[in-house]
């Protein structure tokens, strides 16, 4: 069922509560936002829990120059929730299961990409927020509301034995470091360095050392050492510290970089061994210098890896239930939303915000 399909359908509505932003300068406020009627393919999902993703504050402030922010904007693509009604085709969800929505709610299901289980590569792949509404005109609002109603294909099945709290940043902050891990073959013995220790960075963490990785975290800051043993790191090198960056010149099979402030890529590709890969998932705003004999001396890659396909995020929540992985969450009532927002951008969280959308229902 295409994209184009879908779009030619008319559909009744109905009124959910939510948080949007109404300018990139205004706070986070209540809004009643339409939501479609659940059409044959469709799963409506009262939504429990949201994760707040940094690419959240970046597009409530429009900070994207790429994707403008379509005002009002609901943001919220880490969701996990609770079925509430299917559509007549569907059969893989039924009413009272827990359910998952990530970044993405659609995309054309006939390209190279979406043939491949690739989905988050489609050249028509519509956000789970921001993106353009082929149902109902506008655009599409994310999980900081009561309820969403998405395809069967991009719903998602949550392990049983997971916290719904700390599962909702898998969602994002999960396949974003479990993708690129699966695609350049970390696995037991491997030696993989995580550059950061955010939201991101902890994730990857705890993902590399399930695959039985030998884990280094890198960080700026002393204060992490501690942190970064306990997620599942086996050794923490301060990367100021030239001698002690110097001592692992050439050892690692793999780094992920989850930094998106400005830094020295070219220190860290010294340190991946012949064939190495290093992959950013981390956006700094100015584009990065990188020296050819970084590369060139040791056949040596950088790259970069967006989220991951639906069968890959099925695969990556089904693998943190069998670990049971989740995210570091510090839950918050949506009221709260703004100042999450605030400290987000201080970096004052440890490691993921996720809001309790019961707490909606009040308001």
């Amino acid at each position: 069922m295409t994209t184009t399909q879908v779009s030619s359908e008319s559909r009744s509505e109905y009124k959910a509560k939510a948080y949007s932003a109404r300018s990139a300068k205004s706070p986070l406020a209540p809004i009643t936002i339409p939501r479609r009627d659940p059409g044959e393919y469709d799963v409506q999902i009262e939504i429990l829990f949201c994760g707040i993703c940094h690419s959240d504050l970046h597009t409530v402030r429009s900070e994207w120059s790429a994707i403008p922010t379509v005002y009002p904007c609901v943001p919220g693509h880490e969701i996990v929730g609770r079925v509430i009604k299917v559509g007549s085709a569907v059969t893989k969800f039924k009413p009272g299961d827990i359910a998952a929505v990530g970044c993405m709610v659609d995309s054309d299901g006939n390209c190279e990409e979406c043939r491949a289980g690739l989905e988050q590569y489609c050249p028509h792949m519509t956000l789970t927020y921001n993106s353009p509404d082929v149902h109902l005109g506008g655009v599409t609002y994310g999980g900081y509301s009561d309820s969403i109603v998405v395809k069967e294909h991009f719903v998602l099945r949550v392990p049983s034995n997971l916290n719904l709290a700390g599962a909702a940043p898998l969602l994002c902050a999960g396949i974003t470091t479990y993708s690129p891990m699966r695609h350049w073959g970390v696995t037991k013995g491997k030696k993989v360095g995580v550059v950061g220790l955010g939201g991101l960075g902890h994730m990857a963490v705890k993902i590399a050392h399930a695959f039985g990785a030998h884990v280094v975290v890198f960080t700026t800051s002393n204060n992490k050492k501690e942190d970064a043993l306990r997620l599942g790191a086996d050794e923490v090198i301060i990367s100021r510290n030239t001698d002690e960056m110097r001592k692992h010149k050439g050892s690692f099979d793999f780094i992920l970089n989850t930094v998106s402030a400005e830094h020295d890529i070219n220190s860290y590709l010294q340190l991946l061994r012949r064939d190495g890969n290093m992959t950013l998932v981390g956006a700094p705003e100015k584009p990065h210098a990188v020296a050819a004999f970084s590369l060139i001396m040791k056949r040596r890659s950088l790259s970069g890896s967006n989220i991951g396909g639906i069968a890959e995020t099925q695969e990556m929540l089904d693998f943190c239930g069998k670990h049971n992985i989740t995210a570091d969450v510090e839950v918050i009532p949506i009221q709260k939303v703004n100042e999450a927002y605030e400290r987000l951008s201080r970096a004052d969280v440890k490691y993921r915000f996720s809001i309790d959308m019961a707490s909606l229902k009040s308001q």
